[in-house]
């Protein structure tokens, strides 16, 4: 967890404020029950009013002191703490906005928002601790036993007796809940796993009946974390009633020992009193430090795991010196390209090479698990090839700025994903300027316009969180128009087209060749009829290229196009072919 305070750099002044103010309460909390001897010897027994009077306002000055000081430090070190975790959160987010698919694979979605919301939440609290108690309990402690054996050293057998009965009590507790602790924050991953696969898969679960069998999961994952808090809470259960048993048992062997020393003339009463309320600020700072003892083991599995999201080094990284394409046209060339995933057997492609041109469309096809999907994720660099180099304007993508190549591209991902808000806005997240007459058009050519006419506010009509207030088709054509506002160089659809009937498929693809025709375009698809047209054919199989032609070269040259063809059209059809 130390390895986080090297954030808390831009708040050394209220940290350094915090400290000052301590030391102030503490100190002043230090005095009280000097002064309080001094009432009960001198004032009470000795019959000396003016003194009770005059030492009785200076006490009621330190305790104005106290209580001032104790505001403004816990008022500075929650803002500190808060802070702190405000800016946790931001890196954490701007460091998973840079990872690359592998490592969001790695960490996984659910641990992810786990890790920015409760495990910052945990070093948070623990952190507003740390600058309220923790600084405060060591200054009362040292303090409170100095003064304690400059008022009777006697008598501080009782502190050594009751500090190593404490230490027992913490060190059982400590010992038997750090581990439970750690287990806490994983359990609470798979909660949030099982719940969010629950609500974002609840279509399949209804369509098969599966409800029960969800519930189930959520109650074993629920039950396991109930169990384990359970646990841990009755171990703190047991220690804050020890504490307090050890306390009092401290006050009344004081008050016992105390009497015969008094009795004896080796003190007065005003230094048994004081030496009790020694004993009991030594005794509350052993209990804050518990309370610490608490919370720190949880949020110090907390910090482990923001630290190894902030530690994980990016697959994909930015290049020292950017490079800049000559030309701007969006030329796409892939030279004896292969790309495996982090502990395959073996690669997903191998040896593709192929070049996609402006002004063409460029299609490719081939079963599933052929590699289609990993093949276009290559180009905004998702991944980085493992062999061989893919060229966009004839320099590297490794080599060019992430943000100006991906600026380049207009991508239709196979998970259509729609955010929250209106159509208008959707769309404008592929160009944040768009006017309304170009959202319009980006619509009509996605063939969006005959039922976002029907809507009632148009454009500004609401989108539901992943568009699901809209069929399937109609978010393939509201993400493909997201991608036509941007107006890039390189279009990718990556299986934008599944949802569409055959007719919506035609018009959509003939409106395209219009409106991309300087653009390089890149079309993976299943169907035949989606890529026939195209200018170039990318045939895959099993990871490799199996051919490249049109639509007719292939029927003549390639078995596994022809396969292909002939599971998907009628002899009829390829009579006409």
């Amino acid at each position: 967890m130390t390895k986080l305070f090297k954030f808390l750099k831009p708040y050394t002044r209220w940290i350094i404020l915090v400290l000052a103010l301590t030391m102030v309460q503490a100190f002043s909390q230090l005095y009280l029950p000097d002064l309080m001897s001094e009432i009960v010897d001198k004032g009470v027994v000795g019959g000396d009013i003016n003194f009770i009077i005059q030492t009785g306002l200076i006490m009621l000055a330190f305790s104005v002191v106290v209580s001032v000081a104790t505001i403004i430090a816990r008022l500075y070190g929650a803002k500190t703490g808060v802070a702190f975790a405000r800016d946790l959160r931001r890196r954490i987010f701007v460091k998973v906005e840079g990872f690359s698919l592998h490592d969001f694979d790695q960490v996984g979605t659910s641990s992810l928002i786990t890790r920015t919301t409760n495990d910052v939440t945990q070093v948070q609290n623990v952190m507003v601790m740390i600058l309220t108690m923790m600084i405060f309990a060591p200054m009362m402690l040292i303090g409170g036993l100095i003064m304690a054996l400059k008022t009777d050293i006697a008598l501080s057998w009782i502190i050594l007796v009751a500090a190593a009965v404490l230490g027992v009590v913490i060190g059982v507790v400590a010992g038997r809940g750090l581990p439970l602790f750690k287990s806490i924050q994983k359990k609470i991953d798979k909660v949030n796993l099982v719940l969010r696969e629950s609500l974002t898969g609840i279509r399949v679960i209804r369509a098969f009946n599966k409800e029960k069998f969800e519930e189930a999961r959520f109650e074993e994952a629920n039950a396991d974390l109930t169990g384990t808090s359970i646990k841990v809470f009755r171990i703190m259960s047991f220690m804050f009633p020890a504490l307090m048993l050890i306390m009092n048992m401290t006050t009344v062997a004081i008050v016992w020992f105390g009497a015969h020393r008094i009795d004896s003339g080796a003190i007065q009463v005003g230094d048994m009193m004081a030496f009790q309320q020694y004993v009991m600020q030594i005794m509350f700072s052993i209990m804050m430090a518990t309370m610490m003892f608490v919370m720190i083991p949880r949020a110090s599995a907390s910090a482990e795991r923001i630290l190894s999201v902030l530690n994980i080094e990016n697959e994909v990284l930015e290049p020292k010196k950017p490079l800049e394409a000559k030309g701007s046209c969006g030329c796409v060339t892939f030279n004896n390209v292969s790309f495996s995933y982090k502990g395959a057997e073996k690669p997903v492609l191998k040896n593709i090479s192929f070049e996609a041109k402006p002004g063409e469309i460029t299609a490719i096809i081939g079963s599933t698990g052929s590699g289609k999907t990993s093949l276009v994720n290559l180009i905004p660099r998702f991944y980085d090839v493992s062999e061989g180099e893919v060229l966009v304007d004839g320099v590297d993508v490794r080599e060019q700025g992430k943000e100006a190549l991906r600026a380049k591209v207009g991508l239709v991902p196979q998970k259509i994903s729609l955010f929250s808000g209106s159509i208008k806005e959707n769309l404008q997240y592929g160009k944040s300027d768009a006017t309304d007459a170009e959202v319009l058009s980006a619509l009509k050519t996605a063939q969006a316009s005959e039922f976002i006419d029907t809507l009632e506010d148009g454009i500004n009509a609401r989108v539901e969180q992943g568009g699901a207030n809209f069929s399937g088709g109609q978010k393939q054509r509201l993400s493909i128009a997201r991608a036509l506002v941007r107006k890039p160089e390189i279009y990718i659809f990556d299986d934008s087209f599944s949802a569409l009937d055959f007719k919506t498929d035609a018009k959509l693809r003939s409106a395209l060749r219009k409106e991309i025709d300087h653009a390089t375009v890149l079309i993976v698809a299943q169907r035949v009829s989606t890529v026939m047209n195209a200018d170039r054919i990318l045939v895959l199989d099993q990871g490799e290229i199996a051919g490249i032609g049109t639509h007719k070269e292939l029927m003549k040259t390639c078995d596994v196009y022809k396969e292909i063809v002939a599971s998907q059209l009628s002899e009829e059809e390829l009579g006409d072919e």
